[in-house]
């Protein structure tokens, strides 16, 4: 149904591809596989006609293209979901899906959402048609771009990191919409770091690695270990590194904290500790973090660092006193995405690299080049845009901004979001390495191993409220869904 051959597309600095050749067979779910800054979004932006390619050819249905546009590889029956929604806001649901359609032909709105009922009901969708695509939590969000381009009959569809924003609900109807598809003989190319979802729906894997094509291998036939290898080059010694930081006093204590769609939050946080942060899409964890950073406003309730009560009313304050937040959403709170790594990294700590005001660009290009090799940021060099990275080393400068300021408490919202396997372990080392130094980490993650694996108690929230905590010796996957639901009982 679809194949490249021989592609290679090259930029000032970076064989961003090196001729690489795939084919992917209708009907089938074909993962495709490979570290941040593989070639894997490069890959699809080529395929769908986002850029042009430097060499080589596509084929759609045994049809040879040595050019690609959007406008083409629709035609031939292409749909790509990015992982950055790509909807209008100000729509509603209807009418996002049905886009092509209302500006073709005028479409009253009770019609549009008449047809988008009808198709809901038709897949197991939980939407409201009527409603302002701004007004849905990104998960909602993820689903409407799944109807667009089903609506359009799509026959080859690409899922770039679908799941992330999904909760574990969601995740199970997105497969039971992705069998159905299946069986219409959609061919699905499924880009994803999570590896028990690749085990779950795939029949075949191919691997990139830095630019080039690795291994294409049946899923049933092969191994998680088999997988990592050949997207790392090397093998990884476990997921996650052994901690020995002692947990001291209390550094943060968080009470009765009402605002921002939470009510009456209370805990600790102690020294050297990784307190982690769970609880279903919606249930506040989010949020929480924002009352602690500064970047929404505390209703009610006090916040005490160091045992002494303080005003936070915004980031600066926070930063101030010892607080950073690395936000979930890089692209539109973590980064400004026009500026260079440099100056992103810096950007949190930038009063440090000033004398009289000037900032030394010197101290300024040292402490970016530090962190750019402490984090293995692949960039050409720290004067490049962020824009132009890949996803996953748009997390790593985000990390690094808030790692330059020198904080004491860090709070990771989705800390490994997006981030292939390999930079998912350089990122649990650095959060050890964090703890040995005194440091203090809330962890926010919808990822249950990563929260199972890194926590050393785990605090859940439903509902905007914490409905239970787990010491180490309570923790299972059972227990964390459980409190996840509201259920407060029967935690063993």
């Amino acid at each position: 149904m679809l194949a490249v051959r021989n592609l290679t597309k090259i930029y000032p600095g970076v064989v961003a591809l090196d001729n690489v050749s795939l084919d992917f067979a209708a009907g089938e779910v074909h993962a495709l596989m490979g570290e941040n800054g593989a070639g894997k979004s490069t890959l699809i932006k080529a395929v769908a006609g986002a850029i042009p390619f430097d060499k080589g050819s596509i084929e759609f249905d045994g049809e040879s293209y040595d050019k690609m546009t959007p406008a083409l590889s629709k035609k031939l029956g292409l749909a790509v979901i990015y992982q950055d929604i790509n909807l209008v806001p100000a729509l509603s649901v209807a009418e996002n899906i049905y886009m092509r359609r209302k500006f073709g032909k005028l479409f009253a709105l009770s019609e549009l959402c008449k047809m988008a009922k009808s198709f809901f009901e038709e897949y197991g969708f939980d939407l409201d048609p009527a409603a302002p695509v701004m007004s849905l939590p990104s998960a909602s969000q993820q689903l409407v771009e799944i109807c667009k381009a089903m609506q359009n009959n799509a026959r080859i569809l690409i899922l770039d990191e679908p799941t992330a924003a999904l909760a574990s609900d969601e995740v199970d109807r997105l497969f039971g919409i992705i069998a159905k598809l299946k069986a219409r003989n959609v061919t699905i190319v499924y880009i994803s770091h999570r590896l028990d979802e690749v085990f779950a729906i795939t029949e075949r894997v191919s691997i990139l690695r830095d630019g080039k094509y690795a291994a294409t291998l049946d899923t049933s036939k092969t191994s998680r270990e088999e997988l990592i290898s050949l997207m790392v080059g090397r093998k990884l010694a476990g997921s996650f590194p052994k901690r020995t930081a002692e947990i001291g006093e209390t550094v943060l204590e968080a009470k009765n904290l009402t605002g921002n769609s939470v009510m009456d939050i209370s805990f600790l946080l102690k020294r050297g500790e990784i307190l982690g942060m769970s609880g279903l899409v919606g249930s506040g964890r989010s949020e929480t973090a924002e009352l602690l950073a500064g970047s929404k406003k505390l209703g009610s309730g006090e916040i005490r660092v160091g045992g002494k009560k303080v005003n936070i009313h915004s980031p600066s304050d926070a930063i101030a006193l010892g607080i950073g937040l690395i936000p979930e959403e890089r692209k539109t709170a973590g980064c400004i995405m026009f500026n260079s790594v440099k100056f992103n990294i810096t950007l949190s700590a930038i009063k440090k690299y000033c004398s009289f005001g000037i900032i030394s660009g010197k101290r300024q290009r040292a402490i970016a080049e530090e962190y750019k090799r402490k984090l293995q940021i692949k960039a050409p060099s720290i004067n490049s845009s962020v824009i132009n990275l890949s996803g996953g080393n748009q997390q790593k400068v985000v990390v690094a901004k808030t790692l330059a300021a020198d904080l004491d408490i860090i709070i990771f919202d989705e800390p490994t979001k997006g981030i292939d396997i390999g930079a998912k372990r350089e990122i649990y080392e650095l959060m050890r390495d964090m703890t040995k130094q005194g440091k203090s980490i809330i962890m926010i993650s919808s990822d249950m191993e990563e929260i199972l694996g890194m926590s050393d108690r785990i605090i859940v929230l439903y509902e905007g409220e914490i409905s239970g905590e787990l010491k180490k010796s309570e923790f299972s996957q059972e227990n964390v869904l459980k409190l996840a639901s509201g259920v407060v009982e029967g935690i063993a």
